[in-house]
């Protein structure tokens, strides 16, 4: 018996003894007068048994059914092992047809000792930055080394840009390593489909910026300062702002960005069999429209701060590896391995000597320009 129903036993005994009065009983209960003669009536007709509740017992008629909760526990261990809870549920939905709740499910889980793999980090006090109003006004750069793959295929690395102000990934890229390369596709993606970003936010990696301990050539002597690396000239011909982060949790919105990928899409590319880069690309491309729908917030102000893309402007000519080489006499320059043998062209019949600029693109091609004509 409950509390409530001993309570019930001891006053409506007490009553019948004569100890008490139906008034006194009902207030001691919280009870109207009849609702306690009521209640009598059936004690006296059935004992101390009338004074639990009839459902009291049985199952409940809207319960998750045995075999169902035994199909998602073998779910849960097998096809979708080291998947946490809310994805598990999402993922049961659309995969299998089992629409529950994400506390159905948890509870599933939890009474079968299964807890979820990602573990939430308990709530500390900091001060939250709010978001930017407005999309295009700071994008956020930077890359996840990480088992993507896990044993299936190679460690790769994801590279990103997250708009600040929604959430959205305007573009995403896997490659070998965090190299200038892979932020040129990612840059590319991004002018490309949403605009020219006002500003860029990443960490002092040595693709975006110079250590200060780097020595200085003699040229960059000569011209009083470090020249900028490729990804930093390429912000700055679009005119994009780079703003380094102090610490990793400067960056905590792309930093938690990268625990949810790590979670949900590493679970979905085991799921599809995925082992290899190019296979991971083709599927980041699919998976990044669900997560924009399950994740991205509208901004404060509706109206884009991106900037249209220069009108005449070559993606090739900025998106690419830039060099300056002084012709040698035979006009010929060198690039790493390559020695490349320049022809006579309109302007001039020998370029010996001269100093011109090698271009280096992200398709392998090569080219030269002398005072910006190829």
């Amino acid at each position: 018996m409950t509390p409530r129903a001993e309570q019930y036993l001891q006053v409506l005994a007490a009553l019948d003894r004569g100890a008490l009065l139906m008034p006194e009983a009902a207030e001691l209960l919280g009870r109207s007068a009849r609702q306690v003669r009521r209640r009598r009536g059936a004690y006296r007709a059935r004992g101390a048994v009338a004074l639990v509740h009839g459902n009291r017992g049985r199952p409940a008629p809207n319960r998750i059914a045995d075999d169902l909760r035994a199909r998602i526990v073998t779910l849960a261990t097998t096809t979708y092992a080291d998947v946490n809870h809310q994805h598990l549920t999402e993922l049961l939905a659309e995969r299998e047809g089992i629409v529950l709740s994400r506390p159905s499910v948890r509870r599933i889980l939890r009474a079968a000792g299964l807890r979820s793999p990602r573990r939430r980090r308990p709530p500390r006090h900091r001060r939250r930055r709010e978001r930017m109003p407005q999309a295009g006004l700071l994008v956020q750069l930077d890359g996840s080394t990480h088992a993507w793959l896990d044993q299936r295929g190679p460690h790769l690395t994801l590279l990103a840009g997250l708009d600040d102000a929604t959430g959205e990934v305007p573009a995403a890229t896997f490659r070998d390593a965090e190299d200038a390369h892979g932020y040129f596709l990612v840059l590319r993606g991004l002018t490309q489909t949403k605009g020219v970003p006002v500003a860029a936010y990443s960490d002092r990696h040595g693709i975006f910026h110079r250590a200060k301990r780097t020595p200085l050539t003699l040229q960059e002597q000569l011209q009083g300062g470090p020249a900028p690396t490729q990804v930093a000239r390429a912000l700055q011909e679009l005119g994009i702002r780079w703003i380094p982060a102090s610490s990793p949790q400067a960056k905590g919105r792309i930093e938690r960005l990268f625990g949810t990928f790590q979670d949900r899409l590493r679970a979905e590319l085991r799921l599809a069999g995925i082992a290899d880069r190019d296979g991971a690309n083709a599927f980041l491309r699919a998976f990044l429209p669900r997560y924009h729908a399950r994740f991205a917030q509208a901004p404060a102000d509706p109206t884009p701060a991106y900037r249209p893309w220069p009108a005449g402007l070559d993606p090739q000519t900025v998106f690419c590896f830039k060099y300056r080489r002084v012709v040698s006499n035979d006009n010929t320059i060198t690039i790493n391995p390559h020695h490349i043998q320049l022809l006579p062209g309109p302007q001039r019949r020998s370029y010996a000597k001269a100093t011109v600029e090698v271009h280096e693109r992200l398709d392998g091609s090569i080219a030269v320009f002398s005072q910006g004509t190829p």
